[in-house]
This record gives structure tokens, sequence and C-alpha cells, in this order.
């Protein structure tokens, strides 16, 4: 039987692949001897297309690291391989088949191939857009047992720092690693954290990062384009870096880093992570690919759910026209300083900020205007309080803890405030400020607060009694 009349036997995506084991043990580039009908039209989809023929360079039309690895592995093992990924944007369905150059199966693992001689391995696969989990379960025993492992570290764990990390300890063993870490993408905040099987490391990540010239947002954006398509790298070497992103590669190379891997994780097809490791065992190659196939796969809902989980905390505890912290946060905070003595500062000075005539403004420009000028007196409480806590805990009123500050520095931080809403339009506070050290009482001292401002509240009243709109019901 011919290679060409094989392929046409199936009704899916089928090809031919052959390389040569070289007298030095290596590998020619891997060509493409034969395709059936729907595999060429694939091919004739990618930009740039060379016109096949048997022999042509698979590389001629994309380079994809780890069909190449599969394709090796299966032609010099004599061993079939079955591959279930996320690449391309959808998920791929692979059966690696060694075959002889007449096309006939190789039923039985044999001994490994070796040189000088062609190898040949049959790759037939199928596509979807959606993932097929039942697909993901179709493991060997040690990677079964891997995963198992992996999953229980994850779900045991309810703290998501603690399971990044307890899981990143496990896939160093698993991938025989000099370092293995979790590199997790928020795309709204475009932020980035990195974890390892110490934990969080945001100097580390800091590093990383600016040594290359990147913000850790754009190192994963550049990482992306690296992957070129595919969402797994398995590198014994860096020549495919170094075409790629150079930058990177000189980052790798002066930290010794000779071998590595590259996953994305993503999570309905959006991209929420790396598990990136360097000088792994290219001896486990294959075990390390199934093994991340699936830990990817849970891994991408883990951080998918943190992240929303994250997102909802946020907005019970923030003010959505100021983007201050709002009553909620206040609250839970006053409870904490009062029955968490280990979370009480030595000293802290409590403001209550009024901003006047809002009332007067809303009736009069209408309630566009006043939440303008909510939102400029939020952003002049921030100037004034960089350092600090600041609530919007009603209406027009502000309060902000300052925790281990000075009582000359809250004096100054008050009339800072002060001197700016005499700069802006229409932005004028009532304000109360009360310092504590030793053993106070949080309550005390915000009530204290609170009485010293409406003392100012009424002294600005009597000389603007235009604004009070008490006194006009």
């Amino acid at each position: 039987m011919d290679l060409q009349a094989l392929v046409n036997k199936f009704k899916i995506i089928a090809g031919v692949y052959a390389f040569d084991i070289l007298p030095d043990g290596s590998k020619s580039e891997i060509r493409i001897m034969a395709i059936n009908d729907i595999n060429t039209m694939m091919f004739n989809m990618l930009p740039d297309a060379p016109e096949f023929y048997p022999g042509v360079p698979l590389r001629r039309y994309f380079t994809e690291v780890n069909l190449e690895n599969f394709i090796y592995n299966s032609a010099i093992n004599n061993e079939p391989l079955y591959s279930y990924v996320n690449a391309f944007g959808m998920w791929i369905k692979g059966f690696y088949l060694p075959i002889d150059e007449e096309g006939n199966l190789l039923n039985e693992k044999g001994e490994p191939n070796t040189s000088p001689r062609t190898a040949y391995c049959l790759y037939i696969t199928t596509r979807s857009k959606e993932v097929e989990t039942e697909y993901m379960t179709q493991r060997s025993g040690e990677v079964a047992s891997a995963i198992m492992e992996l999953s229980v570290k994850l779900n045991k764990m309810r703290s998501f720092d603690m399971a990044m990390k307890e899981c990143m300890s496990e896939l160093k063993k698993i991938c025989r690693a000099k370092s293995c870490a979790l590199y997790t993408i928020d795309a709204l905040k475009k932020e980035c954290k990195l974890y390892n099987e110490n934990g969080e490391q945001p100097e580390m990540l800091e590093s990383m990062t600016s040594g290359m010239g990147r913000t850790p947002y754009e190192t994963a954006l550049a990482w992306e384009k690296d992957l070129d398509g595919t969402d797994c790298l398995l590198l014994d070497d860096l020549s495919l870096i170094e075409e790629r992103d150079p930058v990177w590669y000189r980052s790798l190379k002066s930290f010794n880093v000779n071998k590595l891997i590259l996953t994305a994780i993503r999570y309905d097809h959006d991209l929420v992570g790396f598990i990136w490791a360097i000088n792994f065992d290219t001896e486990k190659t294959m075990e390390i690919k199934e093994t991340l196939e699936l830990t990817t796969f849970m891994l991408g809902a883990r951080i998918a759910h943190h992240h929303l989980v994250s997102r909802l905390e946020v907005m019970s505890r923030t003010d959505s026209l100021t983007q201050l912290l709002n009553r909620n946060a206040m609250n839970e905070r006053v409870e904490q300083l009062t029955n968490d003595k280990s979370a009480k500062p030595e000293c802290i000075g409590v403001v209550f900020a009024d901003l006047n005539g809002l009332k007067a403004v809303n009736d009069g420009s209408g309630h566009a205007a006043g939440d303008k000028l909510l939102q400029n007196a939020a952003a002049l409480l921030k100037i004034a309080f960089d350092e600090y806590e600041i609530y919007r805990s009603g209406g027009d009123e502000f309060v902000v803890l300052c925790p281990d500050i000075t009582s000359e520095k809250l004096e100054e931080s008050v009339a800072r405030l002060h001197a700016l809403a005499e700069n802006t339009p229409n932005v004028s506070f009532a304000t109360g400020a009360k310092w504590y050290d030793g053993d106070y009482d949080i309550f005390t001292a915000m009530q204290a607060a609170d009485q010293s401002m409406y003392q100012h509240k009424e002294e600005f009243y009597r000389l603007h009694p235009e604004k009070n709109w008490r006194k006009n019901l």
C-alpha cells in the first residue's frame, strides 16, 4: 500500500510524516509524505502556504513543537501515542501511530529505532471548539496518579494562595525541574502574580519582568506570542525562543536556563495564566505533557473562580461612584480593630469629613453635578490621605482611618485637604480629627471625631446660611 492510499482511507484529517535518524543519533527536520483531502484543505487555508508535494518540510507550513515531539517519539520508540490539547483556538485530539515505509502499522512496541534510517508516523486528528472532558481522562496510570494528587491539593486548600503553592511544589517534583512557577493573569485589571513552591513571589515577579524591560502584563502578552498559536512549549534547547523572543532568550541564558516548559492556562478560551518550569527532566517529556494538559484545565477553572470572587469582594467593599472603600468595608475594619488586638495599631488618627453644600448642588444643578462634586471631593481626599484608609460612609460623609500616624502629620493632612478644597470649585469640607494612642477605643475615637466635625459644620453654615438646606425645610 502506498502512503497516499493509506491516508485517503480516513474521513478525518490524516497525514504521514517522516524524518531521518542520522548517523550521530540526531534527527532531521520532519517532512510531510502524504496528506488526505481534508488535510490539504486545512493547509491551503494557512497564510502563504506552499503547494504540497511529498517530502515538503512541515515547517514550511507552521512550527508546532509539541506536534513534532509526538511524531519523533512515536516513530523512534515504535509506540502509539495520544494527545488532547488546546491549540490554535480549538481542542485537538491526536493519534500518533508508528508505521513502516510501506504504510504498515507497527502494532507492538519494539526496540527504539536506530540510525541511520528513515522513521514514519501516521498522524490522525479531529478538532472541536468545545472541550470534551471524557477524552481528558484517557491517561496512563502514572499520569492519572499525578493528576489525582494535584487535584487533591487544588481542592483541599480553601486559600487560593496555599492551593497554588502546593500545586507548584507537586508539579516541580513531577517535572524534576530546577524551578516551577504559576503566572496568573487578570486581563480586566491587567495584573499578574507569580507563585512557586514557596507561595506568592512579588519580588521575583518584579525582578524577572523589569530585567526584560517589560511590565508583568507586557511579559504575559509576549509569552502568548512566543507560543505562536499553541498552548505548550517543551523545549530541550532554547533556539526557538532565541528566534521568537530574543529579549526573553537573553534573560533565560543569564539565569543558566537551558531547557524550558511554557504552558498557557485558559478558561473558556480566555488566557488566565501560564505554568513555566526550567531545566526539567527531558526523559519525562511525554508524561509531563500529559500531566500539564489536564492540570492546566483544572487550574484554569480555579484561577477564573478566584478572579471572579476577588472582583465580587472588591465590589462589595467599594463605593461605585467614588471608588473609595464603602460603609461595609468600614464596618469590617472597625470590627477588626475592636476584636483583634494584633490588628490594633499603637496609635491612630480618625478623620470625619462632611462635604458641604451637596444638596444645594443637587437641587440647583441636578444629581449628575452632585455626583461630579462627590468624585472631586474623593479625589482630594485621596491626595491628602494617600497612605491611609478612606471610606465613603454615607451620602456626603467620609471617614479616614490613619493607623500609626503622628499627631503632627494628622494635622498637616487635614490642613492639606482644606487647602486643596479652597482651590477646587464648590468643594468644601467640614472636618473633625482626633488622634489617640495607648489603650484607646475605636468607637470612642470615632464619636469624638464625628462630634468635632459637626461643630465645624455648624460654623460653616453660620457663615453660609444660604447653603443650609435644613433651615429651609
